[in-house]
């Protein structure tokens, strides 16, 4: 079968790709899949940071930018976290991603090392489920000015500091006050990362065709203080009022320190993230598999 995708980068978790525990079968899988995108007729791209760390040769590599113009489709080897933060930068150029999982099968990344090629074959040829996620675009404004940008797939998490007691956060929605928060912190959720952070802290499971946020409250003072889903539409506020050591978290990658009266906002990207699935998965298997659900049964 000739392949739909003619341009396909590949990328892989740097951090366990030349060395460290699980090294060697990482670079293993990475040219297997390297190799199996050649034998389909693709043209295989290196993302650069994935060639640097894995020493493997014999394609070009390209950074993110490159990519985006060039290829058609991302190829992700790795784990969750990996598919997350690609799919934060691809999105703007409009690419779609799949995800082969070398560990534990993951939310996004579900396609099993083990029988990638299987899975792969009929998608390359254009047999697949397309999936669009949101990205969350976050700042911190202090005295007027933005003094920190990123974006988000899962979440924004405001937490209280190690040693301190609980926050005060002052939460707006679209610029109408909603309530003074007590709590440890509170958690800002897509649909996607409603299975993250969210989901440990009380938070409802969201579809992710559904347009909407959630708002979590990490252990409040008032158990009146109940997650609460927004439509994605909304602009979040959430304004530090008491609290030391306090900070922001944006998929838990990236970490600005607060300081008290800092705003932080949440809104919608313009931008969606493109996964697409093996034909015939839904979403409810994702779950089943990894919640455990129905195990002991047929």
């Amino acid at each position: 079968m000739a392949s739909t995708f003619r341009n396909v980068a590949l990328v892989g978790k740097y951090q366990t790709t030349a060395s460290g525990p699980g090294g060697g079968s990482a670079l293993a899988a990475l040219t297997d899949v390297a190799e199996y995108l050649a034998s389909q007729g693709c043209e295989v791209m290196l993302e650069q940071e994935t060639a640097l760390a894995s020493g493997i040769s014999g394609y070009a590599s390209a950074d993110v930018p490159t990519i985006g113009k060039q290829c058609d489709l991302v190829l992700v080897v790795g784990g969750d976290g990996t598919m997350l933060g690609m799919g934060r930068r691809i999105a703007r150029y409009g690419l779609p991603l799949i995800g082969i999982n070398q560990g534990r099968l993951g939310f996004i990344t579900d396609i099993p090392l083990g029988n990638f090629r299987e899975a792969l074959g009929p998608m390359l040829a254009g047999q697949y489920e397309e999936d669009h996620r949101t990205v969350m675009e976050a700042s911190v404004v202090r005295d007027g000015r933005t003094v920190f940008e990123a974006t988000a797939m899962n979440d924004v998490v405001v937490n209280r500091g190690a040693t301190s007691g609980m926050v005060e956060l002052r939460v707006e929605v679209d610029g109408h006050f909603v309530a003074n928060q007590r709590a440890d912190g509170l958690i800002v959720a897509s649909p996607t990362g409603s299975t993250a952070y969210a989901l440990s802290a009380g938070g409802p499971l969201i579809h992710p065709a559904n347009p909407g946020w959630v708002l979590v409250p990490i252990a409040p003072h008032t158990l009146s203080n109940r997650p609460l889903v927004l439509p994605e539409a909304a602009e979040v506020t959430i304004e530090l009022v008491s609290g030391r050591d306090a900070s922001a978290n944006f998929d838990m990658q990236s970490l600005a320190s607060l300081l008290l009266g800092d705003r932080i906002t949440v809104k919608r990207s313009q931008h969606r993230v493109r996964f697409l699935h093996p034909r015939g998965w839904t979403y409810f298997d994702t779950l089943r598999k990894k919640l455990h659900w129905n195990e002991g049964h047929s």
